[in-house]
Protein backbone atom coordinates (compact mmCIF):
# COMPACT_ATOMS: atom_id res chain seq x y z
CA UNK A 1 0.00 0.00 0.00
CA UNK A 2 1.33 3.43 -0.93
CA UNK A 3 2.07 5.84 1.89
CA UNK A 4 3.34 9.41 1.93
CA UNK A 5 5.72 11.27 4.21
CA UNK A 6 5.73 15.05 4.31
CA UNK A 7 9.00 16.95 4.07
CA UNK A 8 9.67 20.71 4.14
CA UNK A 9 9.41 20.83 0.33
CA UNK A 10 6.63 18.33 -0.35
CA UNK A 11 5.73 14.69 0.06
CA UNK A 12 7.46 11.44 -0.82
CA UNK A 13 5.59 8.33 -1.86
CA UNK A 14 6.86 5.14 -0.28
CA UNK A 15 5.78 1.53 0.13
CA UNK A 16 6.65 -1.13 2.70
CA UNK A 17 6.42 -4.83 1.83
CA UNK A 18 6.98 -7.57 4.38
CA UNK A 19 5.81 -7.42 7.97
CA UNK A 20 8.91 -8.65 9.78
CA UNK A 21 12.68 -8.83 9.50
CA UNK A 22 15.40 -6.22 9.13
CA UNK A 23 14.71 -3.14 7.02
CA UNK A 24 15.96 -2.96 3.43
CA UNK A 25 15.81 0.47 1.78
CA UNK A 26 15.79 0.65 -2.03
CA UNK A 27 16.73 3.80 -3.95
CA UNK A 28 15.98 4.31 -7.64
CA UNK A 29 17.80 5.33 -10.79
CA UNK A 30 17.11 8.61 -12.58
CA UNK A 31 13.78 8.50 -14.40
CA UNK A 32 12.32 5.49 -12.58
CA UNK A 33 9.79 4.94 -9.81
CA UNK A 34 9.65 2.47 -6.94
CA UNK A 35 8.34 -0.10 -9.44
CA UNK A 36 11.95 -0.44 -10.59
CA UNK A 37 12.27 -3.14 -7.91
CA UNK A 38 9.21 -5.24 -8.77
CA UNK A 39 11.36 -8.21 -9.83
CA UNK A 40 13.03 -8.34 -6.40
CA UNK A 41 10.32 -7.53 -3.89
CA UNK A 42 8.49 -10.86 -3.77
CA UNK A 43 11.71 -12.65 -2.87
CA UNK A 44 13.06 -10.01 -0.49
CA UNK A 45 9.87 -9.42 1.47
CA UNK A 46 10.08 -12.96 2.82
CA UNK A 47 13.13 -11.95 4.89
CA UNK A 48 13.07 -8.14 5.04
CA UNK A 49 10.82 -5.16 5.53
CA UNK A 50 11.37 -3.80 2.04
CA UNK A 51 11.08 -0.01 1.91
CA UNK A 52 11.05 1.65 -1.49
CA UNK A 53 10.12 5.16 -2.54
CA UNK A 54 9.79 7.57 -5.43
CA UNK A 55 12.72 9.97 -5.53
CA UNK A 56 11.68 13.61 -5.33
CA UNK A 57 10.53 14.83 -8.73
CA UNK A 58 9.56 11.31 -9.78
CA UNK A 59 6.39 9.22 -9.77
CA UNK A 60 3.92 10.33 -7.15
CA UNK A 61 6.44 12.24 -5.03
CA UNK A 62 6.32 16.03 -5.07
CA UNK A 63 8.27 18.04 -7.64
CA UNK A 64 9.99 20.87 -5.77
CA UNK A 65 11.09 23.72 -8.05
CA UNK A 66 14.71 24.29 -9.01
CA UNK A 67 17.86 22.19 -8.90
CA UNK A 68 18.18 19.38 -6.38
CA UNK A 69 21.31 18.39 -4.46
CA UNK A 70 22.56 15.00 -3.33
CA UNK A 71 22.32 16.24 0.27
CA UNK A 72 18.61 16.82 -0.29
CA UNK A 73 18.12 13.40 -1.84
CA UNK A 74 19.96 11.82 1.08
CA UNK A 75 17.81 13.64 3.62
CA UNK A 76 14.73 12.47 1.71
CA UNK A 77 15.90 8.88 2.13
CA UNK A 78 16.29 9.44 5.88
CA UNK A 79 12.76 10.91 6.01
CA UNK A 80 11.45 7.73 4.41
CA UNK A 81 13.34 5.55 6.91
CA UNK A 82 11.92 7.62 9.76
CA UNK A 83 8.39 7.39 8.40
CA UNK A 84 8.72 3.62 8.05
CA UNK A 85 10.02 3.33 11.61
CA UNK A 86 13.41 1.97 10.57
CA UNK A 87 16.29 3.14 12.76
CA UNK A 88 18.78 1.21 10.62
CA UNK A 89 18.57 -0.51 7.25
CA UNK A 90 20.49 -2.36 4.63
CA UNK A 91 20.54 0.02 1.66
CA UNK A 92 20.48 -0.92 -2.02
CA UNK A 93 20.63 1.70 -4.76
CA UNK A 94 21.12 1.80 -8.51
CA UNK A 95 22.67 4.68 -10.47
CA UNK A 96 21.35 7.89 -8.83
CA UNK A 97 20.10 5.63 -6.04
CA UNK A 98 23.60 4.23 -5.69
CA UNK A 99 24.92 7.76 -5.13
CA UNK A 100 22.19 8.29 -2.54
CA UNK A 101 23.21 5.03 -0.85
CA UNK A 102 26.83 6.17 -0.70
CA UNK A 103 25.73 9.53 0.73
CA UNK A 104 23.95 7.64 3.50
CA UNK A 105 27.07 5.58 4.12
CA UNK A 106 29.08 8.79 4.53
CA UNK A 107 26.64 11.16 6.25
CA UNK A 108 24.23 8.84 8.07
CA UNK A 109 26.50 5.93 8.91
CA UNK A 110 24.53 5.08 12.05
CA UNK A 111 21.46 4.38 9.90
CA UNK A 112 23.21 1.97 7.51
CA UNK A 113 23.84 -1.71 8.22
CA UNK A 114 25.22 -2.63 4.80
CA UNK A 115 25.39 -1.12 1.32
CA UNK A 116 24.73 -2.58 -2.12
CA UNK A 117 25.84 0.00 -4.67
CA UNK A 118 24.97 -0.84 -8.27
CA UNK A 119 25.64 0.68 -11.69
CA UNK A 120 26.95 4.00 -10.49
CA UNK A 121 30.08 6.02 -9.78
CA UNK A 122 31.20 8.38 -7.05
CA UNK A 123 31.23 11.07 -9.76
CA UNK A 124 28.79 10.33 -12.59
CA UNK A 125 29.63 11.85 -15.93
CA UNK A 126 30.61 15.44 -16.59
CA UNK A 127 28.91 18.80 -16.20
CA UNK A 128 28.69 18.97 -19.99
CA UNK A 129 26.87 15.65 -20.16
CA UNK A 130 24.20 16.78 -17.70
CA UNK A 131 23.87 20.18 -19.34
CA UNK A 132 23.21 18.40 -22.64
CA UNK A 133 20.69 16.11 -20.97
CA UNK A 134 18.79 19.05 -19.48
CA UNK A 135 18.76 20.76 -22.87
CA UNK A 136 17.35 17.64 -24.48
CA UNK A 137 14.54 17.46 -21.92
CA UNK A 138 13.64 21.10 -22.45
CA UNK A 139 13.81 20.98 -26.23
CA UNK A 140 12.48 17.50 -27.01
CA UNK A 141 10.59 16.30 -23.94
CA UNK A 142 10.63 13.15 -21.85
CA UNK A 143 9.58 10.78 -24.63
CA UNK A 144 12.83 11.59 -26.43
CA UNK A 145 14.73 10.86 -23.21
CA UNK A 146 12.90 7.55 -22.87
CA UNK A 147 13.80 6.63 -26.46
CA UNK A 148 17.46 7.41 -25.76
CA UNK A 149 17.94 5.70 -22.42
CA UNK A 150 16.33 2.40 -23.41
CA UNK A 151 19.37 1.83 -25.64
CA UNK A 152 21.76 2.29 -22.71
CA UNK A 153 19.71 0.75 -19.92
CA UNK A 154 19.32 -2.59 -21.71
CA UNK A 155 21.47 -4.58 -24.12
CA UNK A 156 20.28 -5.20 -27.67
CA UNK A 157 19.69 -8.84 -26.81
CA UNK A 158 17.50 -8.02 -23.82
CA UNK A 159 15.48 -5.50 -25.82
CA UNK A 160 14.78 -8.20 -28.42
CA UNK A 161 13.87 -10.85 -25.84
CA UNK A 162 11.85 -8.72 -23.42
CA UNK A 163 10.05 -6.01 -25.39
CA UNK A 164 7.22 -5.78 -22.84
CA UNK A 165 9.67 -5.06 -20.01
CA UNK A 166 11.43 -2.42 -22.08
CA UNK A 167 8.07 -0.87 -23.02
CA UNK A 168 7.13 -0.64 -19.34
CA UNK A 169 10.31 1.23 -18.51
CA UNK A 170 9.90 3.45 -21.55
CA UNK A 171 6.47 4.47 -20.26
CA UNK A 172 7.92 5.06 -16.80
CA UNK A 173 10.56 7.48 -18.07
CA UNK A 174 8.22 9.21 -20.52
CA UNK A 175 5.79 9.88 -17.64
CA UNK A 176 8.45 11.43 -15.40
CA UNK A 177 8.06 15.11 -14.61
CA UNK A 178 10.47 17.11 -16.80
CA UNK A 179 11.14 19.50 -13.91
CA UNK A 180 11.78 16.62 -11.50
CA UNK A 181 14.09 14.90 -13.97
CA UNK A 182 16.01 18.14 -14.55
CA UNK A 183 16.24 18.72 -10.80
CA UNK A 184 17.87 15.32 -10.35
CA UNK A 185 20.18 15.91 -13.32
CA UNK A 186 21.54 18.86 -11.33
CA UNK A 187 22.19 16.59 -8.35
CA UNK A 188 24.11 14.20 -10.61
CA UNK A 189 26.00 17.08 -12.21
CA UNK A 190 27.20 18.45 -8.88
CA UNK A 191 27.69 15.32 -6.75
CA UNK A 192 31.26 14.16 -6.14
CA UNK A 193 31.84 11.56 -3.43
CA UNK A 194 35.22 10.31 -4.64
CA UNK A 195 37.07 11.40 -1.51
CA UNK A 196 34.21 11.06 0.98
CA UNK A 197 33.49 7.39 0.33
CA UNK A 198 36.90 6.42 1.68
CA UNK A 199 35.32 6.89 5.10
CA UNK A 200 32.53 4.35 4.56
CA UNK A 201 32.79 1.49 7.05
CA UNK A 202 29.58 -0.40 6.33
CA UNK A 203 29.98 -3.75 4.57
CA UNK A 204 29.67 -2.90 0.88
CA UNK A 205 28.96 -4.81 -2.30
CA UNK A 206 29.62 -2.95 -5.56
CA UNK A 207 27.81 -4.29 -8.64
CA UNK A 208 28.65 -3.24 -12.20
CA UNK A 209 27.32 -4.03 -15.63
CA UNK A 210 29.94 -5.28 -18.04
CA UNK A 211 28.06 -3.60 -20.91
CA UNK A 212 26.96 -0.49 -19.03
CA UNK A 213 27.76 2.65 -21.02
CA UNK A 214 25.78 4.99 -18.74
CA UNK A 215 28.00 4.29 -15.73
CA UNK A 216 30.92 2.26 -17.09
CA UNK A 217 32.52 -0.46 -15.01
CA UNK A 218 35.61 1.68 -14.30
CA UNK A 219 33.54 3.91 -12.01
CA UNK A 220 32.35 0.92 -9.99
CA UNK A 221 35.90 -0.38 -9.74
CA UNK A 222 36.98 2.99 -8.34
CA UNK A 223 34.26 2.75 -5.67
CA UNK A 224 35.48 -0.73 -4.79
CA UNK A 225 39.05 0.49 -4.46
CA UNK A 226 38.01 3.44 -2.29
CA UNK A 227 35.81 1.53 0.20
CA UNK A 228 37.97 -0.70 2.37
CA UNK A 229 36.80 -4.30 2.55
CA UNK A 230 34.20 -3.94 -0.19
CA UNK A 231 33.35 -6.69 -2.67
CA UNK A 232 33.06 -6.19 -6.44
CA UNK A 233 30.90 -8.18 -8.85
CA UNK A 234 30.33 -7.56 -12.57
CA UNK A 235 27.23 -8.90 -14.31
CA UNK A 236 26.80 -9.39 -18.09
CA UNK A 237 24.28 -6.60 -18.63
CA UNK A 238 23.83 -2.91 -19.29
CA UNK A 239 22.67 -0.23 -16.85
CA UNK A 240 19.65 -1.67 -15.04
CA UNK A 241 21.30 -4.81 -13.68
CA UNK A 242 18.43 -5.62 -11.32
CA UNK A 243 16.07 -5.81 -14.31
CA UNK A 244 18.22 -7.34 -17.04
CA UNK A 245 19.80 -9.86 -14.65
CA UNK A 246 17.00 -9.92 -12.12
CA UNK A 247 17.56 -13.43 -10.74
CA UNK A 248 21.32 -13.06 -10.44
CA UNK A 249 20.98 -9.62 -8.83
CA UNK A 250 18.42 -10.89 -6.32
CA UNK A 251 20.60 -13.82 -5.33
CA UNK A 252 23.69 -11.63 -5.02
CA UNK A 253 21.83 -9.33 -2.68
CA UNK A 254 20.42 -12.23 -0.66
CA UNK A 255 23.85 -13.70 -0.11
CA UNK A 256 25.51 -10.39 0.65
CA UNK A 257 22.97 -9.09 3.17
CA UNK A 258 22.71 -12.50 4.86
CA UNK A 259 26.48 -12.57 5.32
CA UNK A 260 26.47 -9.21 7.14
CA UNK A 261 23.51 -9.39 9.52
CA UNK A 262 25.21 -7.32 12.20
CA UNK A 263 26.25 -4.33 10.17
CA UNK A 264 29.66 -2.67 10.00
CA UNK A 265 32.69 -4.86 10.41
CA UNK A 266 34.80 -1.91 11.58
CA UNK A 267 33.65 0.23 14.48
CA UNK A 268 32.55 3.74 13.58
Amino acid sequence: MDQFVNTPVGSLRYRVDGAAGPALLLSNSLGTTLELWDAQVDAWKQKYRVIRYDTRGHGQSSVPPGDYTLDELGRDAIAVLDAAGAQTADVCGISLGGLTAMWLGVHAADRVSALLIANTAAKVGTAERWTERVSKVRNEGMTAIADMVMTTWFTDDFRRREPSVVARFHRMVAACSPDGYIGCCAALRDADLRDAIRGIRAPTLVVAGELDTSTPMAGAEQIHQAIAGSTFVALPCAHLSNVERAEAFTELANGFFASHPDGPHVSR
